[in-house]
Protein backbone atom coordinates (compact mmCIF):
# COMPACT_ATOMS: atom_id res chain seq x y z
CA UNK A 1 0.00 0.00 0.00
CA UNK A 2 2.66 2.55 -0.12
CA UNK A 3 2.48 -1.36 0.27
CA UNK A 4 4.46 -2.14 3.25
CA UNK A 5 1.91 -4.13 5.17
CA UNK A 6 3.67 -5.57 7.40
CA UNK A 7 6.69 -6.52 5.29
CA UNK A 8 8.06 -3.96 2.80
CA UNK A 9 10.01 -2.33 5.83
CA UNK A 10 12.39 -5.32 5.64
CA UNK A 11 13.17 -4.76 1.77
CA UNK A 12 15.15 -1.50 2.99
CA UNK A 13 15.91 -1.87 6.82
CA UNK A 14 17.59 1.28 7.66
CA UNK A 15 14.77 3.19 5.85
CA UNK A 16 12.09 2.05 8.75
CA UNK A 17 13.72 4.38 11.04
CA UNK A 18 14.53 6.94 8.65
CA UNK A 19 10.97 7.80 7.55
CA UNK A 20 9.13 8.79 10.03
CA UNK A 21 5.23 9.81 9.62
CA UNK A 22 3.42 11.34 12.87
CA UNK A 23 1.72 13.80 14.12
CA UNK A 24 4.95 16.35 13.34
CA UNK A 25 4.21 15.93 9.69
CA UNK A 26 0.46 17.65 10.35
CA UNK A 27 -0.49 19.39 6.81
CA UNK A 28 -1.92 22.87 7.16
CA UNK A 29 -4.95 23.24 4.52
CA UNK A 30 -6.37 26.52 3.60
CA UNK A 31 -9.48 26.75 2.00
CA UNK A 32 -12.80 24.66 2.30
CA UNK A 33 -11.26 22.93 4.70
CA UNK A 34 -10.24 25.31 7.35
CA UNK A 35 -14.41 26.18 7.30
CA UNK A 36 -16.08 24.40 10.69
CA UNK A 37 -17.21 21.35 9.49
CA UNK A 38 -21.04 20.11 10.46
CA UNK A 39 -21.18 16.79 11.96
CA UNK A 40 -24.49 14.74 12.62
CA UNK A 41 -23.04 13.38 16.71
CA UNK A 42 -23.98 10.08 18.16
CA UNK A 43 -23.47 8.88 21.66
CA UNK A 44 -23.94 6.24 23.85
CA UNK A 45 -25.05 5.49 27.18
CA UNK A 46 -22.49 2.59 27.76
CA UNK A 47 -19.91 4.01 26.08
CA UNK A 48 -19.31 7.73 27.80
CA UNK A 49 -15.98 8.17 26.70
CA UNK A 50 -17.08 7.22 23.12
CA UNK A 51 -19.36 9.19 20.15
CA UNK A 52 -19.79 9.13 16.66
CA UNK A 53 -19.51 11.77 14.06
CA UNK A 54 -21.14 11.85 10.53
CA UNK A 55 -20.96 13.32 7.07
CA UNK A 56 -23.05 12.12 3.94
CA UNK A 57 -20.48 12.68 1.08
CA UNK A 58 -21.42 11.68 -2.57
CA UNK A 59 -18.06 10.66 -3.46
CA UNK A 60 -16.76 7.53 -5.35
CA UNK A 61 -20.55 6.16 -5.62
CA UNK A 62 -23.62 8.81 -5.33
CA UNK A 63 -26.19 6.07 -6.50
CA UNK A 64 -25.63 4.84 -2.96
CA UNK A 65 -26.29 5.56 0.58
CA UNK A 66 -22.64 6.47 2.05
CA UNK A 67 -21.19 8.14 5.40
CA UNK A 68 -17.85 9.14 6.41
CA UNK A 69 -16.57 10.40 10.07
CA UNK A 70 -15.18 9.63 13.04
CA UNK A 71 -15.26 7.52 16.25
CA UNK A 72 -13.63 9.98 18.76
CA UNK A 73 -12.48 8.08 22.03
CA UNK A 74 -12.70 10.83 24.36
CA UNK A 75 -10.11 13.84 23.16
CA UNK A 76 -7.55 11.51 22.79
CA UNK A 77 -7.95 8.97 19.41
CA UNK A 78 -10.47 9.54 16.57
CA UNK A 79 -10.85 6.59 14.09
CA UNK A 80 -12.17 7.14 11.02
CA UNK A 81 -14.86 5.42 8.47
CA UNK A 82 -16.38 5.20 5.45
CA UNK A 83 -19.52 3.33 4.85
CA UNK A 84 -22.08 2.59 1.91
CA UNK A 85 -24.84 1.14 1.54
CA UNK A 86 -25.30 -2.09 -0.20
CA UNK A 87 -26.36 -1.30 -4.36
CA UNK A 88 -29.12 -4.19 -4.26
CA UNK A 89 -31.21 -4.61 -0.76
CA UNK A 90 -29.66 -2.31 1.93
CA UNK A 91 -32.43 -3.61 4.55
CA UNK A 92 -31.50 -7.00 4.06
CA UNK A 93 -28.28 -7.42 2.80
CA UNK A 94 -25.77 -8.43 5.34
CA UNK A 95 -23.04 -5.90 6.85
CA UNK A 96 -19.35 -6.40 5.96
CA UNK A 97 -16.57 -4.90 8.20
CA UNK A 98 -13.50 -4.50 5.72
CA UNK A 99 -9.84 -4.10 7.49
CA UNK A 100 -6.63 -3.61 5.73
CA UNK A 101 -3.56 -4.12 7.52
CA UNK A 102 0.12 -3.38 8.25
CA UNK A 103 -0.04 -3.08 10.97
CA UNK A 104 -1.07 0.93 10.32
CA UNK A 105 -2.03 0.49 6.38
CA UNK A 106 -5.34 2.29 5.25
CA UNK A 107 -8.49 0.36 4.62
CA UNK A 108 -9.22 3.26 2.08
CA UNK A 109 -6.52 0.93 -0.15
CA UNK A 110 -9.85 -1.63 0.29
CA UNK A 111 -12.01 0.77 -0.70
CA UNK A 112 -10.16 1.98 -3.65
CA UNK A 113 -8.15 0.07 -5.17
CA UNK A 114 -9.29 -3.65 -4.40
CA UNK A 115 -13.24 -3.67 -3.06
CA UNK A 116 -15.17 -0.44 -3.07
CA UNK A 117 -17.56 0.92 -5.21
CA UNK A 118 -15.29 3.03 -7.21
CA UNK A 119 -11.69 2.60 -8.03
CA UNK A 120 -8.76 5.08 -8.54
CA UNK A 121 -8.14 6.48 -12.06
CA UNK A 122 -5.27 8.83 -13.75
CA UNK A 123 -5.89 10.59 -16.85
CA UNK A 124 -2.73 10.89 -19.47
CA UNK A 125 -2.94 14.53 -18.07
CA UNK A 126 -2.01 13.82 -14.55
CA UNK A 127 -5.79 14.27 -13.42
CA UNK A 128 -6.83 12.13 -10.47
CA UNK A 129 -10.40 10.37 -10.59
CA UNK A 130 -12.89 7.71 -9.80
CA UNK A 131 -14.55 5.54 -11.42
CA UNK A 132 -17.54 2.65 -11.26
CA UNK A 133 -16.90 -0.84 -10.06
CA UNK A 134 -18.69 -3.42 -11.00
CA UNK A 135 -17.60 -6.08 -9.11
CA UNK A 136 -17.60 -3.90 -6.06
CA UNK A 137 -18.28 -5.75 -2.85
CA UNK A 138 -21.13 -3.83 -1.93
CA UNK A 139 -23.06 -4.80 -4.82
CA UNK A 140 -24.89 -7.06 -2.40
CA UNK A 141 -23.34 -6.17 1.29
CA UNK A 142 -23.22 -3.29 3.10
CA UNK A 143 -19.45 -2.63 3.82
CA UNK A 144 -17.73 -0.58 6.11
CA UNK A 145 -14.11 0.69 5.62
CA UNK A 146 -12.61 1.35 8.92
CA UNK A 147 -9.38 2.81 9.63
CA UNK A 148 -7.74 1.32 12.66
CA UNK A 149 -5.92 1.40 15.11
CA UNK A 150 -5.72 5.16 15.42
CA UNK A 151 -2.83 6.74 13.84
CA UNK A 152 -3.70 4.55 10.66
CA UNK A 153 -5.00 6.27 7.35
CA UNK A 154 -7.52 9.59 8.92
CA UNK A 155 -7.60 8.10 12.05
CA UNK A 156 -5.51 10.18 14.13
CA UNK A 157 -4.33 11.01 18.01
CA UNK A 158 -3.70 14.05 19.71
CA UNK A 159 -2.21 12.52 22.33
CA UNK A 160 1.23 10.18 21.74
CA UNK A 161 0.52 8.02 25.28
CA UNK A 162 -2.53 7.02 23.69
CA UNK A 163 -1.67 5.19 20.49
CA UNK A 164 -2.38 1.64 20.06
CA UNK A 165 0.09 -0.59 19.98
CA UNK A 166 -1.24 -4.23 20.34
CA UNK A 167 -3.89 -5.46 18.20
CA UNK A 168 -6.03 -6.85 21.47
CA UNK A 169 -6.14 -3.54 22.24
CA UNK A 170 -6.87 -2.39 18.77
CA UNK A 171 -9.97 -4.76 19.00
CA UNK A 172 -11.52 -3.08 21.84
CA UNK A 173 -11.85 -0.07 20.02
CA UNK A 174 -13.25 -1.63 16.67
CA UNK A 175 -16.26 -3.61 19.74
CA UNK A 176 -16.83 0.22 20.54
CA UNK A 177 -17.23 1.36 17.27
CA UNK A 178 -19.32 -0.95 16.15
CA UNK A 179 -21.93 -0.27 19.02
CA UNK A 180 -22.24 3.10 18.11
CA UNK A 181 -22.95 2.50 14.86
CA UNK A 182 -25.47 0.15 15.13
CA UNK A 183 -27.03 2.69 17.62
CA UNK A 184 -27.19 4.91 14.95
CA UNK A 185 -28.12 2.61 12.12
CA UNK A 186 -30.47 0.14 13.90
CA UNK A 187 -31.43 -1.15 10.50
CA UNK A 188 -28.39 -3.40 9.80
CA UNK A 189 -28.33 -4.38 13.38
CA UNK A 190 -30.36 -7.71 12.57
CA UNK A 191 -28.49 -8.45 9.86
CA UNK A 192 -25.25 -11.42 9.46
CA UNK A 193 -22.44 -9.39 10.34
CA UNK A 194 -19.05 -10.42 8.54
CA UNK A 195 -15.64 -9.44 9.42
CA UNK A 196 -13.07 -9.48 6.36
CA UNK A 197 -9.21 -8.39 6.72
CA UNK A 198 -6.26 -8.66 4.62
CA UNK A 199 -2.48 -9.35 5.26
CA UNK A 200 -2.10 -7.96 9.02
CA UNK A 201 -5.62 -8.60 9.45
CA UNK A 202 -5.08 -12.08 9.74
CA UNK A 203 -4.16 -10.67 13.14
CA UNK A 204 -6.98 -7.77 13.81
CA UNK A 205 -10.18 -10.10 12.16
CA UNK A 206 -9.94 -12.88 14.75
CA UNK A 207 -9.40 -10.56 18.00
CA UNK A 208 -12.54 -8.35 17.03
CA UNK A 209 -14.47 -11.23 16.26
CA UNK A 210 -13.06 -12.78 20.00
CA UNK A 211 -14.16 -9.59 21.58
CA UNK A 212 -17.49 -9.34 19.59
CA UNK A 213 -18.56 -12.84 20.48
CA UNK A 214 -17.56 -12.41 24.65
CA UNK A 215 -19.40 -9.55 24.89
CA UNK A 216 -22.11 -10.90 22.75
CA UNK A 217 -22.22 -14.28 25.88
CA UNK A 218 -22.15 -11.78 28.56
CA UNK A 219 -25.39 -10.03 27.14
CA UNK A 220 -27.05 -13.85 26.97
CA UNK A 221 -26.04 -13.68 31.12
CA UNK A 222 -26.45 -9.97 31.87
CA UNK A 223 -28.92 -8.40 29.28
CA UNK A 224 -28.69 -4.41 28.45
CA UNK A 225 -31.12 -2.31 27.22
CA UNK A 226 -28.49 -0.27 25.45
CA UNK A 227 -25.86 -2.83 24.19
CA UNK A 228 -26.78 -5.45 21.28
CA UNK A 229 -25.78 -8.51 20.45
CA UNK A 230 -23.83 -8.34 17.38
CA UNK A 231 -25.07 -10.87 14.96
CA UNK A 232 -21.26 -12.27 14.44
CA UNK A 233 -21.55 -14.74 11.20
CA UNK A 234 -18.32 -14.95 10.08
CA UNK A 235 -14.51 -14.14 9.64
CA UNK A 236 -12.88 -13.88 6.02
CA UNK A 237 -9.31 -13.59 5.85
CA UNK A 238 -7.58 -13.14 2.92
CA UNK A 239 -3.16 -13.92 2.22
CA UNK A 240 -3.56 -13.02 5.75
CA UNK A 241 -0.54 -13.48 8.66
CA UNK A 242 -2.55 -15.61 11.76
CA UNK A 243 -0.13 -18.24 12.88
CA UNK A 244 3.53 -17.28 12.33
CA UNK A 245 5.14 -20.09 13.14
CA UNK A 246 3.44 -22.14 10.25
CA UNK A 247 3.80 -19.39 7.70
CA UNK A 248 6.87 -17.49 8.75
CA UNK A 249 8.76 -20.78 7.77
CA UNK A 250 6.16 -20.98 4.73
CA UNK A 251 8.20 -17.92 2.83
CA UNK A 252 11.25 -20.20 2.95
CA UNK A 253 9.67 -22.80 0.49
CA UNK A 254 7.86 -20.91 -1.40
CA UNK A 255 10.84 -18.72 -2.46
CA UNK A 256 12.61 -21.59 -3.02
CA UNK A 257 10.94 -24.70 -3.54
CA UNK A 258 7.46 -23.76 -4.75
CA UNK A 259 6.32 -23.56 -8.83
CA UNK A 260 6.64 -20.05 -8.42
CA UNK A 261 10.13 -20.22 -6.69
CA UNK A 262 12.33 -17.24 -6.81
CA UNK A 263 15.93 -18.65 -6.79
CA UNK A 264 17.29 -21.84 -7.43
CA UNK A 265 16.72 -24.38 -4.55
CA UNK A 266 21.01 -24.52 -4.27
CA UNK A 267 21.40 -21.07 -4.51
CA UNK A 268 23.16 -18.97 -2.20
CA UNK A 269 20.14 -16.70 -0.77
CA UNK A 270 17.98 -20.44 -0.30
CA UNK A 271 20.71 -21.81 2.01
CA UNK A 272 20.75 -18.25 3.88
CA UNK A 273 16.67 -18.41 3.69
CA UNK A 274 16.52 -22.23 5.57
CA UNK A 275 19.22 -21.70 8.07
CA UNK A 276 17.35 -18.30 8.95
CA UNK A 277 14.22 -19.89 8.74
CA UNK A 278 14.68 -22.44 11.04
CA UNK A 279 16.31 -20.00 13.83
CA UNK A 280 13.22 -17.90 13.08
CA UNK A 281 10.88 -20.79 13.75
CA UNK A 282 12.84 -21.55 17.20
CA UNK A 283 12.52 -17.88 17.93
CA UNK A 284 8.28 -17.68 17.40
CA UNK A 285 8.07 -21.42 19.13
CA UNK A 286 9.60 -19.65 22.15
CA UNK A 287 7.55 -16.82 21.71
CA UNK A 288 3.84 -18.94 21.55
CA UNK A 289 5.22 -20.32 24.49
CA UNK A 290 6.14 -17.33 26.64
CA UNK A 291 4.00 -14.79 25.03
CA UNK A 292 6.22 -11.69 26.53
CA UNK A 293 7.40 -8.82 24.62
CA UNK A 294 10.81 -9.79 26.14
CA UNK A 295 10.46 -13.04 23.43
CA UNK A 296 8.43 -12.04 20.90
CA UNK A 297 9.88 -8.45 19.72
CA UNK A 298 13.18 -10.00 18.91
CA UNK A 299 11.46 -12.97 16.97
CA UNK A 300 9.65 -10.65 14.93
CA UNK A 301 12.51 -8.48 13.94
CA UNK A 302 14.76 -11.52 13.34
CA UNK A 303 11.91 -12.93 11.35
CA UNK A 304 11.08 -10.32 9.30
CA UNK A 305 14.89 -9.59 8.45
CA UNK A 306 14.38 -12.90 6.11
CA UNK A 307 13.40 -10.07 3.84
CA UNK A 308 16.12 -8.07 3.12
CA UNK A 309 17.77 -11.20 1.15
CA UNK A 310 14.50 -12.02 -0.68
CA UNK A 311 14.63 -8.23 -2.15
CA UNK A 312 17.63 -9.63 -4.14
CA UNK A 313 14.67 -11.42 -5.92
CA UNK A 314 13.64 -7.82 -7.47
CA UNK A 315 10.52 -8.94 -7.71
CA UNK A 316 7.25 -7.82 -6.42
CA UNK A 317 6.18 -9.53 -2.95
CA UNK A 318 3.19 -9.13 -3.20
CA UNK A 319 2.33 -10.63 -6.80
CA UNK A 320 5.48 -12.99 -7.50
CA UNK A 321 4.98 -12.65 -11.02
CA UNK A 322 5.49 -8.73 -11.29
CA UNK A 323 9.44 -7.15 -11.34
CA UNK A 324 9.85 -4.47 -8.74
CA UNK A 325 13.30 -3.54 -8.64
CA UNK A 326 13.48 -0.07 -7.98
CA UNK A 327 10.01 1.20 -6.77
CA UNK A 328 9.11 -0.37 -3.39
CA UNK A 329 5.40 0.35 -4.18
CA UNK A 330 4.87 -2.04 -7.28
CA UNK A 331 1.97 -0.30 -7.63
CA UNK A 332 1.27 3.58 -9.43
CA UNK A 333 -2.52 2.75 -8.64
CA UNK A 334 -1.24 3.45 -4.50
CA UNK A 335 0.39 6.61 -5.17
CA UNK A 336 -3.01 7.81 -7.40
CA UNK A 337 -4.98 7.09 -3.99
CA UNK A 338 -2.86 9.23 -1.91
CA UNK A 339 -2.78 11.94 -4.22
CA UNK A 340 -6.75 11.87 -4.20
CA UNK A 341 -7.02 11.47 -0.77
CA UNK A 342 -5.37 14.39 -0.04
CA UNK A 343 -7.18 16.72 -2.20
CA UNK A 344 -8.71 19.48 -0.01
CA UNK A 345 -12.24 18.75 -1.37
CA UNK A 346 -12.07 15.37 -0.58
CA UNK A 347 -11.12 15.66 2.75
CA UNK A 348 -14.19 18.38 3.04
CA UNK A 349 -16.67 16.17 1.43
CA UNK A 350 -15.61 13.14 3.53
CA UNK A 351 -15.43 15.26 7.18
CA UNK A 352 -11.66 14.90 7.39
CA UNK A 353 -11.32 16.63 10.83
CA UNK A 354 -8.54 19.40 9.80
CA UNK A 355 -6.35 18.12 12.85
CA UNK A 356 -5.74 14.93 10.88
CA UNK A 357 -1.76 14.69 9.22
CA UNK A 358 -1.74 14.36 5.77
CA UNK A 359 -3.06 10.80 4.36
CA UNK A 360 -0.49 8.30 3.55
CA UNK A 361 -1.66 4.99 2.90
CA UNK A 362 0.90 3.09 5.72
CA UNK A 363 2.30 4.62 8.55
CA UNK A 364 5.34 2.80 9.34
CA UNK A 365 5.65 4.63 13.00
CA UNK A 366 3.05 2.41 14.02
CA UNK A 367 4.58 -0.70 12.17
CA UNK A 368 7.64 0.10 14.17
CA UNK A 369 5.18 0.83 17.14
CA UNK A 370 3.67 -2.85 16.75
CA UNK A 371 6.88 -4.67 16.21
CA UNK A 372 8.56 -3.30 19.16
CA UNK A 373 5.90 -4.88 20.82
CA UNK A 374 6.06 -9.00 19.22
CA UNK A 375 2.94 -8.52 18.34
CA UNK A 376 3.13 -9.77 14.61
CA UNK A 377 4.38 -13.21 15.69
CA UNK A 378 1.57 -14.05 18.29
CA UNK A 379 -0.46 -16.88 17.90
CA UNK A 380 -3.77 -15.29 16.91
CA UNK A 381 -4.78 -18.54 16.19
CA UNK A 382 -5.15 -19.47 19.40
CA UNK A 383 -9.00 -17.29 19.53
CA UNK A 384 -10.01 -18.89 16.35
CA UNK A 385 -11.22 -22.70 17.68
CA UNK A 386 -13.56 -21.49 20.09
CA UNK A 387 -15.21 -19.25 17.73
CA UNK A 388 -15.38 -21.88 15.07
CA UNK A 389 -16.73 -24.41 17.63
CA UNK A 390 -19.57 -21.78 18.76
CA UNK A 391 -20.58 -21.44 15.00
CA UNK A 392 -18.84 -18.41 13.79
CA UNK A 393 -18.12 -19.64 10.26
CA UNK A 394 -13.77 -18.90 8.90
CA UNK A 395 -13.25 -19.01 5.29
CA UNK A 396 -9.37 -18.35 4.66
CA UNK A 397 -8.28 -17.31 0.80
CA UNK A 398 -4.60 -16.99 -0.53
CA UNK A 399 -3.64 -15.79 -3.77
CA UNK A 400 -1.38 -18.34 -5.44
CA UNK A 401 0.93 -15.70 -6.48
CA UNK A 402 1.63 -13.71 -3.19
CA UNK A 403 4.92 -14.77 -1.31
CA UNK A 404 4.35 -12.71 1.46
CA UNK A 405 1.16 -14.26 3.20
CA UNK A 406 2.04 -17.03 0.81
CA UNK A 407 -1.31 -20.30 0.17
CA UNK A 408 1.21 -22.77 1.35
CA UNK A 409 1.54 -21.39 5.01
CA UNK A 410 -2.25 -20.12 4.50
CA UNK A 411 -3.27 -23.99 3.79
CA UNK A 412 -1.08 -25.48 6.61
CA UNK A 413 -2.60 -23.18 9.41
CA UNK A 414 -6.25 -24.14 8.75
CA UNK A 415 -5.22 -27.69 8.28
CA UNK A 416 -4.13 -27.54 11.24
CA UNK A 417 -6.10 -25.71 13.42
CA UNK A 418 -7.92 -27.49 16.13
CA UNK A 419 -11.97 -27.41 16.03
CA UNK A 420 -14.58 -29.63 16.09
CA UNK A 421 -14.09 -30.18 12.11
CA UNK A 422 -10.88 -30.80 11.68
CA UNK A 423 -11.30 -34.35 10.80
CA UNK A 424 -13.55 -33.41 8.37
CA UNK A 425 -11.76 -30.91 6.89
CA UNK A 426 -9.10 -33.03 6.92
CA UNK A 427 -10.88 -35.76 4.94
CA UNK A 428 -12.12 -33.25 2.52
CA UNK A 429 -10.96 -32.82 -1.14
CA UNK A 430 -9.87 -30.10 -2.94
CA UNK A 431 -12.33 -29.41 -5.54
CA UNK A 432 -12.80 -26.90 -8.64
CA UNK A 433 -14.01 -23.18 -7.71
CA UNK A 434 -15.41 -22.36 -11.18
CA UNK A 435 -16.33 -19.19 -12.11
CA UNK A 436 -17.88 -17.68 -15.14
CA UNK A 437 -16.87 -21.31 -16.97
CA UNK A 438 -13.61 -21.21 -15.64
CA UNK A 439 -11.64 -22.67 -12.94
CA UNK A 440 -10.28 -19.95 -11.06
CA UNK A 441 -9.12 -21.74 -7.80
CA UNK A 442 -9.51 -25.09 -5.67
CA UNK A 443 -11.60 -25.00 -2.56
CA UNK A 444 -11.33 -27.34 0.72
CA UNK A 445 -14.20 -27.20 3.28
CA UNK A 446 -15.91 -28.82 6.20
CA UNK A 447 -19.61 -28.33 6.95
CA UNK A 448 -22.69 -27.03 5.61
CA UNK A 449 -23.27 -24.59 2.45
CA UNK A 450 -20.04 -22.74 1.89
CA UNK A 451 -18.88 -24.69 5.05
CA UNK A 452 -17.72 -23.87 8.65
CA UNK A 453 -14.52 -24.08 8.15
CA UNK A 454 -13.04 -23.59 4.22
CA UNK A 455 -9.84 -22.60 2.61
CA UNK A 456 -9.32 -21.48 -0.98
CA UNK A 457 -6.53 -21.08 -2.92
CA UNK A 458 -7.15 -18.44 -5.99
CA UNK A 459 -5.67 -18.73 -8.96
CA UNK A 460 -3.48 -15.84 -11.08
CA UNK A 461 -3.89 -13.19 -7.74
CA UNK A 462 -1.45 -11.98 -5.25
CA UNK A 463 -1.89 -10.64 -1.95
CA UNK A 464 -4.86 -8.64 -2.78
CA UNK A 465 -7.14 -10.76 -5.18
CA UNK A 466 -10.14 -8.25 -4.98
CA UNK A 467 -7.79 -6.42 -7.56
CA UNK A 468 -6.46 -8.92 -9.15
CA UNK A 469 -9.50 -10.80 -9.69
CA UNK A 470 -12.51 -9.01 -8.74
CA UNK A 471 -15.14 -10.97 -10.42
CA UNK A 472 -13.78 -14.30 -8.80
CA UNK A 473 -13.51 -12.57 -5.76
CA UNK A 474 -17.03 -10.99 -5.48
CA UNK A 475 -18.12 -14.53 -6.51
CA UNK A 476 -16.21 -15.95 -3.45
CA UNK A 477 -17.81 -13.06 -1.08
CA UNK A 478 -21.55 -13.82 -2.58
CA UNK A 479 -21.68 -17.33 -2.19
CA UNK A 480 -19.58 -17.15 1.03
CA UNK A 481 -22.30 -14.71 2.64
CA UNK A 482 -25.18 -16.67 0.95
CA UNK A 483 -23.61 -19.36 2.53
CA UNK A 484 -23.83 -21.21 -0.90
CA UNK A 485 -21.41 -24.07 -1.88
CA UNK A 486 -18.08 -22.76 -3.25
CA UNK A 487 -17.65 -25.74 -5.21
CA UNK A 488 -20.33 -26.68 -7.88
Amino acid sequence: MRFIHFLRPFTVLPAVFGLRVSMDDQQVFSGMEREAMTYEHVSHPSFSDYSLRLKTPTLCDDSVKQYSGYLDIAEDKHLFFWFFESRSSPASDPLVLWLNGGAGCSSMTGLLFELGPCNINKTEGGTVFTSHNPHAWNNNANVIFLDQPVMTGYSFSSNKTAHVKTTPEAARDVYAFLQLFFRRFEEYATQPFHIAAESYGGHFAPHIASIVHHKNKQLVHAPSADLRKINLASIMLGNALTDPLIQMPSVVEYACDSPLAVFSPKSPQCRSLRIRGRICERMIGACYALDTRAVCAPATFYCWSMWTVLAEAKRNFHDIRMPCETNPDCYSELNWMTEYMNRPDVRTALGVDPRAPKFVDCNMDMLVEFMAQGDGMRNTKSVVPELVHEGIRLLVYAGNADMACNYMGNSRWVAELPSIHKDAFGDAPFRPWIVSGRQAGVVRSAGDGAGNVTYLTVFEAGHMVPHDQPEAALDMLNRWICNTPLAD
